[in-house]
Order: C-alpha cells, then sequence, then structure tokens
C-alpha cells in the first residue's frame, strides 16, 4: 500500500490567515510553489490560497494586496488528507473535488503536500489519466 506520507514533497508552509496577500506571493515565490496552505491562529488548515487566487480574486478586483489578507480569500471547506492514507483515497479526494493540490496532515499539523507533479511520479500512466479526466472534467450543461 503505497500512502500519502510516501507520494508528497515534504516542505510545505502554511501562510497564517492574517498576513497579506503581497507576503503571500512573496512567500510562494521563495518557495518556487503556486498554492500555500492558510492556517487559523491554531495554525489548523482553513484554506488554500493559490497565485490565481492572489491575482483573479484580488489584483483584477482593483484591490490592493498589501491589504488584503490570506483569511480573506479563503472560501469553501479545505480539503485534506492523512499522511497514512492510501493513495486511492488520495485520488478519491482529489476527483471528488476536482482539486489539484490537496495538503497531507498528521497529528493535526501540515506535513506536506500532493500536487499533480507528485501524482505523475508515482502513479501508473492509466490512473494518471483517469485522475486528469476527473479533475480537469468539465460539468456540461444543456
Amino acid at each position: 500500500m503505497t500512502t500519502a506520507g510516501e507520494i508528497m514533497h515534504r516542505g510545505a508552509q502554511w501562510i497564517p490567515a492574517h498576513e497579506t496577500l503581497d507576503r503571500a506571493a512573496q512567500l510562494m515565490r521563495e518557495l518556487n510553489v503556486g498554492a500555500l496552505p492558510i492556517s487559523d491562529e491554531n495554525e489548523r488548515l482553513c484554506g488554500i490560497l493559490t497565485d490565481r487566487d492572489i491575482v483573479v480574486g484580488c489584483v483584477a478586483m482593483g484591490r490592493d494586496p498589501a491589504r488584503v489578507t490570506a483569511g480573506e480569500m479563503a472560501q469553501g471547506t479545505p480539503r485534506w488528507i492523512d499522511a497514512g492514507a492510501d493513495v486511492t483515497e488520495v485520488l478519491d479526494e482529489m476527483q471528488g473535488h476536482q482539486i489539484r493540490r490537496l495538503p497531507v496532515i498528521e497529528d493535526k499539523r501540515l506535513v506536506g503536500m500532493i500536487s499533480e507533479a507528485d501524482l505523475a511520479q508515482h502513479l501508473t500512466d492509466d490512473q494518471i489519466a483517469v485522475w486528469v479526466e476527473n479533475v480537469y472534467a468539465r460539468s456540461v450543461t444543456h
């Protein structure tokens, strides 16, 4: 059984909910990542902030990233996976919620992230094909 802890990349860092988006963007640049988990005052997951969130949800709306906090951008219920979870649970979680990045939690603390690149390194071509189809599928309304 392959676990989330085995396929994740370590070294993921929180951005505290009170930090501004300009600081978040700087941290993303320093870490060379496109997303940061957002932590509340108790270092518990309260959302995920992406580079796209900063651009589309702040800058493109004419807001000042030096005045908007990461916590203000946190929306919905954050998704995560336990480090001991089987890779099939990882895939189910990501596919079921159409997400491309998944924080990995152990003992209520962030220990890593699973991204598309991590999946590509550890899954079979067939598993990747199913994952891509499900995560990137758009619902069509007629």
